[in-house]
Protein backbone atom coordinates (compact mmCIF):
# COMPACT_ATOMS: atom_id res chain seq x y z
CA UNK A 1 0.00 0.00 0.00
CA UNK A 2 1.35 3.46 -0.52
CA UNK A 3 0.70 6.27 1.29
CA UNK A 4 -0.15 9.96 -0.89
CA UNK A 5 1.21 13.02 -0.55
CA UNK A 6 -2.00 14.27 0.23
CA UNK A 7 -2.97 11.88 3.38
CA UNK A 8 -2.52 14.13 6.43
CA UNK A 9 -2.04 10.88 8.91
CA UNK A 10 0.92 11.93 10.31
CA UNK A 11 0.92 11.73 14.42
CA UNK A 12 1.85 14.43 16.77
CA UNK A 13 4.98 12.01 17.94
CA UNK A 14 6.33 12.26 14.65
CA UNK A 15 6.07 15.69 14.43
CA UNK A 16 7.81 16.30 17.68
CA UNK A 17 10.56 14.07 16.46
CA UNK A 18 10.84 15.68 13.16
CA UNK A 19 10.64 19.17 14.59
CA UNK A 20 13.56 17.85 17.08
CA UNK A 21 15.52 16.67 14.37
CA UNK A 22 15.60 19.59 12.00
CA UNK A 23 16.09 21.75 15.08
CA UNK A 24 19.16 19.33 15.82
CA UNK A 25 20.67 19.23 12.44
CA UNK A 26 19.89 22.80 11.35
CA UNK A 27 22.16 23.84 14.73
CA UNK A 28 24.30 21.17 13.14
CA UNK A 29 24.17 22.46 9.69
CA UNK A 30 25.32 25.74 11.02
CA UNK A 31 28.56 24.97 12.54
CA UNK A 32 29.60 23.25 9.04
CA UNK A 33 28.67 26.25 6.99
CA UNK A 34 30.88 28.20 9.36
CA UNK A 35 33.34 26.32 9.19
CA UNK A 36 33.00 25.94 5.55
CA UNK A 37 32.91 30.14 5.37
CA UNK A 38 35.89 30.47 7.33
CA UNK A 39 37.87 28.15 5.63
CA UNK A 40 36.79 29.61 1.97
CA UNK A 41 36.74 33.33 2.94
CA UNK A 42 39.83 33.45 5.35
CA UNK A 43 37.81 34.73 8.31
CA UNK A 44 34.95 34.37 10.13
CA UNK A 45 31.06 34.95 9.45
CA UNK A 46 29.81 38.17 10.20
CA UNK A 47 28.32 38.27 13.66
CA UNK A 48 25.96 40.63 12.72
CA UNK A 49 25.40 41.31 9.46
CA UNK A 50 22.50 43.77 9.79
CA UNK A 51 25.37 46.38 10.74
CA UNK A 52 26.17 48.58 8.55
CA UNK A 53 29.82 48.00 9.57
CA UNK A 54 29.66 44.95 7.44
CA UNK A 55 30.07 44.54 3.82
CA UNK A 56 26.58 44.11 2.00
CA UNK A 57 28.20 41.23 -0.30
CA UNK A 58 28.90 39.72 2.82
CA UNK A 59 25.92 40.02 4.80
CA UNK A 60 23.84 39.11 1.60
CA UNK A 61 26.37 36.44 1.13
CA UNK A 62 26.04 35.32 4.41
CA UNK A 63 22.45 35.33 5.17
CA UNK A 64 21.92 33.46 1.79
CA UNK A 65 24.50 30.53 2.78
CA UNK A 66 23.01 29.87 6.12
CA UNK A 67 19.58 29.94 5.39
CA UNK A 68 19.91 27.43 2.11
CA UNK A 69 21.65 25.36 4.43
CA UNK A 70 19.80 25.53 7.52
CA UNK A 71 15.99 25.17 5.46
CA UNK A 72 17.70 22.15 3.12
CA UNK A 73 19.12 20.60 6.11
CA UNK A 74 15.82 21.03 7.77
CA UNK A 75 14.01 19.71 5.14
CA UNK A 76 15.76 16.32 4.54
CA UNK A 77 15.72 15.52 8.43
CA UNK A 78 11.92 16.24 8.41
CA UNK A 79 11.39 13.61 5.67
CA UNK A 80 13.42 10.61 6.71
CA UNK A 81 11.97 11.37 10.01
CA UNK A 82 8.50 11.21 7.87
CA UNK A 83 9.37 8.56 5.73
CA UNK A 84 10.64 6.52 8.26
CA UNK A 85 7.38 7.03 10.55
CA UNK A 86 5.43 6.17 7.47
CA UNK A 87 7.61 3.05 6.63
CA UNK A 88 6.88 1.91 10.17
CA UNK A 89 2.68 2.43 10.05
CA UNK A 90 2.42 0.24 6.96
CA UNK A 91 4.51 -2.58 8.22
CA UNK A 92 1.95 -2.66 11.06
CA UNK A 93 -1.04 -2.64 8.90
Amino acid sequence: MMVMASDKRVDIGTRVVGGLAAMCVAFLMRKVITAVWTRTTGKEPPAHPEDPQVALGEALGWAVVTAVGAEAARLLATRAVTKRSQARHLDQA
